[in-house]
């Protein structure tokens, strides 16, 4: 058995183009164009890349594009002035703050000021509750990207056996409760999990989140499971060169699974594009209004919707 790639940056590009349609629309029938706002502080490399990767899909898909980049040692009073500011900013419908801040910045006071409305990363704890307690609520980028590309290889989860490995906020949680509404049953795991790749092999779906290059290995998998890596770390090749590596040790998982995403070119891709569709419903929902789609009898997505409502308007990208 060879399993299949799951192309993320191919469905993602399709998400994009969508998104780029809505927005059209929003300019056309409504003289709007939805803003994103994302604050970076310090100068991490890393993060660094992120955000100029946000602000050019952004840009593509023809959104009002504002970068905020701030030094390392502001003050967390300075910040939160800045996000006071672009709340009140009725020109910004998305508010974005790059993480990890810095350690003298408490993260939660920062994600706690961001108005829930515009909180298109979904980490505000008023949205995390009501995703726990199946109210609409804007939701976490890199959750929906995972369901997103499950669903495009199989279309019916009831009854499927998931093992989510990390517990994040960002990731882990949120996901568990998308895919128990889809109609999965969910195993959160963790490093420390006892038997973890047992878990693994009764597992019709394995995510790992759990930020740990090559934790699962191929003989870990049930034959045919759909494995989604949502890990980066940076590793060495042979050459010390520097790449970029998944949580699956991905030549020994090809050889078991059915379906498996590559890293890069995976959840990746996936984070950024549904960044895009937070934002456009964040501007729709915000001013309280739905909009037709030309010739097509749909909405723009409202961030009043759950995944499986987006996943209706988004299956004809798939």
């Amino acid at each position: 058995m060879t399993a299949i790639p799951i192309n993320g940056n191919a469905i993602a590009g399709r998400i994009r183009a969508r998104v780029a349609r809505e927005v059209a629309l929003l300019k056309r029938q409504r003289d709007i164009t939805p803003g994103l706002a994302v604050v970076l502080v310090g100068d991490d490399p890393a993060s660094s890349v992120y955000v100029r990767t946000k602000a050019r899909h952004a840009q593509a898909v023809g959104f009002t594009s504002q970068q905020f980049l701030l030094p390392v040692h502001v003050a967390e009073t300075e910040l939160l002035t800045l996000i006071q500011a672009l709340n009140i900013d009725d020109s910004v419908d998305g508010i974005l703050v790059q993480l990890p801040l810095p350690s003298h910045i408490d993260r939660w006071r920062v994600l706690e000021a961001i108005d829930p409305s515009k909180d298109v990363d979904g980490f505000h704890p008023y949205n995390a509750g009501r995703l726990a307690a199946g109210r609409p609520a804007l939701v976490p980028c890199t959750p929906l990207g995972v369901l997103h590309l499950i669903k495009t290889v199989v279309s019916d989860l009831n009854g499927l056996d998931v093992v989510v490995i990390g517990r994040s906020n960002i990731v882990g949680k949120p996901l568990a409760v998308l895919l128990g509404d889809a109609g999965c049953t969910v195993t959160g795991a963790q490093l420390q999990t006892r038997n973890l790749p047992d878990l693994c092999r009764q597992s019709d779906i394995v995510v790992s989140a759990a930020g740990s290059a090559g934790l699962v290995r191929g003989d870990w998998l049930k034959p045919g499971a759909i494995v989604i890596d949502v890990g980066i770390n940076r590793a060495i090749d042979s050459t010390g060169a520097p790449k970029l590596v998944g949580d699956v040790a991905f030549t020994e998982a090809t050889k078991r699974a059915g379906y498996i995403t590559p890293v890069p070119g995976g959840v990746g891709p996936m984070t950024v594009a549904y960044l895009l569709a937070n934002t456009v419903s964040a501007a729709v929902s915000r001013r309280g209004f739905q909009l037709s789609l030309d010739h097509e009898h749909d909405q723009v997505r409202s961030s009043c919707r759950r995944w499986q409502d987006c996943a209706a308007d988004l299956q004809a990208t798939t």
